[in-house]
């Protein structure tokens, strides 16, 4: 049997941060060094390193996408380019140069000396494998009228290429079909999205001064830790089915057009990313609301230990948001100051998660972790053993770092490529993961339990914490008496 990965990694943090595992059959291995690419390069001329275009004007890199009769994009390109083009033009004004490209070849093929029907169908395959690449992994640069209409001339020109028996046309009409249909269920997720679950600040809910017998808790839904980590995975996984690359993407395309040159993720994220942030927020607080609203000290003990096997289990299962949202929830203020309950607690395994997610040298422990991870997702045989869910923070955080450290443009205007391809592979390597099929069977229970269940503010976690474990010095009892009288004068 193998060993779990929560024993594992202890045995496998390294002085330096490790890279997260490069997925080879997407993203060759040439650009694993330095991402500033080798200086020398003359005037315009693109650049290449080991056989990867790694700077060059935004024209070449355009043409670089384009296939001709003798020259057809690495899927790797096409991803890379497609994904970091949004930083220097518009989906829609693309499109209309790949369409210029695209009316140049067909003409030449056309008035050549011998025009070869065979060439041109042989070229049209080409660029319609070109245009399901687009289409299905980067949907939403269709969204708009202009990016559609773009599309279709394309379409039109290359469907000329075999009008006889209209083979082109039935595939483009299946591909617009296909893409029609992935816009209207992104726009109907985005429709049907939940509101955001309010922190609770009645006093009758907070106040334990007459406690309601009936009270549900989390273990009255789930005693299993193993349970509710798999249910835990299983809403994770549905979220993050639902961010796109182009979404990520807006890390970068957008942080440089902002005044203050922060990264303003309130300003750049989608409602998908949005979302999946706010639920990570929602399962710390809801931690916390479970612990600090048990009146008896046994009863929260014994919760706070249920909440620290459900994080190993997390982590075993590959689950790393969650995990980090259930630990960022017992560390809050309200929850650390239970001394009293903290010390009946056996804290050895609480210990070993907080050393996983030891912040020191940039991670370096969750990164080791993540990287095993990732490693059995590469040669797993179940669906189990595929699951990686990041610390999504993290993840963008080293996206933005990326970004900001390493210039666009290198001093002789060329874009610096080699830097997006350092972007997509992290980029590709979440959307390989977001899309493993989750193995756990749904219990709607337990999940209704976890979406919806009501938790406090950091106001109300406080003042249940004081009820709980009274303040123990001047400054504890003044913020206790002082949210009270608030909490009070508000009912």
């Amino acid at each position: 049997m193998a060993e779990p990965l929560y024993d594992a990694t202890l045995k496998k943090c390294k002085e330096t941060m490790p890279q997260t595992p490069i997925f080879s059959s997407m993203l060759g291995t040439g650009c694993r060094g330095q991402v500033q690419p080798d200086s020398g390069e003359r005037n315009g001329d693109p650049v290449y390193q080991d056989g990867n275009l790694i700077s060059g004007s935004l024209e070449v890199l355009i043409q670089h996408l384009v296939p001709t009769m003798d020259y057809s994009p690495d899927r790797t390109y096409i991803f890379t380019f497609l994904l970091s083009s949004r930083v220097f033009i518009h989906p829609h004004e693309l499109l209309a140069k790949v369409g210029d490209l695209c009316l140049k070849q067909k003409q030449q093929l056309e008035t050549g000396v011998e025009a070869d029907k065979g060439k041109l169908k042989a070229f049209a395959a080409k660029i319609i494998q070109l245009l399901k690449e687009w289409t299905e992994t980067f949907p939403y640069d269709f969204q708009d009228e202009k990016s559609m209409t773009e599309l279709k001339e394309i379409a039109h020109r290359i469907t000329q290429c075999d009008e006889e028996n209209g083979t082109v046309k039935k595939i483009i009409s299946q591909m617009t079909q296909d893409l029609l249909m992935a816009l209207a269920a992104r726009n109907q997720y985005q429709e049907i999205r939940e509101k955001f679950r309010q922190p609770v600040t009645e006093k009758g809910a907070i106040l334990k001064t007459k406690p309601q017998a009936s009270q549900k808790d989390i273990l009255s839904v789930c005693c299993d830790p193993l349970v509710l980590a798999q249910q835990l995975t299983h809403i994770e996984l549905e979220r993050v089915s639902n961010i796109y690359p182009e979404d990520l993407m807006q890390i970068v395309s957008h942080v440089d057009s902002l005044d203050n040159h922060k990264c303003r993720s309130d300003v750049t994220k989608t409602y998908t990313l949005e979302a999946y942030d706010n639920w990570f927020n929602c399962l710390s607080m809801l931690v916390a609301t479970e612990i600090c609203k048990v009146v008896k000290k046994k009863q929260r003990t014994r919760i706070v230990e249920f909440f620290i096997d459900v994080a190993r289990e997390c982590f075993n299962i590959g689950n790393f948001n969650s995990m980090m949202a259930i630990i960022s929830g017992m560390n809050l203020s309200p929850v650390a100051r239970l001394k009293k309950t903290w010390s009946k607690v056996k804290t050895a395994k609480f210990d070993v998660l907080e050393h996983h997610m030891d912040p020191s040298s940039n991670f370096c422990n969750y990164r080791t972790a993540l990287q095993g991870a990732a490693q059995r997702s590469l040669t797993a045989h179940s669906s189990r053993e595929k699951i990686v869910i990041p610390v999504f923070n993290l993840f963008i955080k080293d996206i933005y770092f990326l970004h900001k450290i390493h210039t666009n443009h290198l001093p002789n205007g060329q874009i610096n490529f080699k830097k997006f391809w350092e972007i997509s592979r992290q980029i590709h390597d979440f959307v390989t993961w977001k899309q493993v099929e989750c193995p756990f069977e749904k219990d709607r229970k337990i999940q209704s339990y976890l979406l919806t269940a009501p938790i406090y503010s950091e106001e109300a976690l406080f003042i249940a914490s004081f009820e709980s474990e009274g303040p123990e010095n001047h400054m504890e009892k003044d913020s206790w008496k002082t949210l009270r009288t608030t909490l009070l004068n508000r009912a």
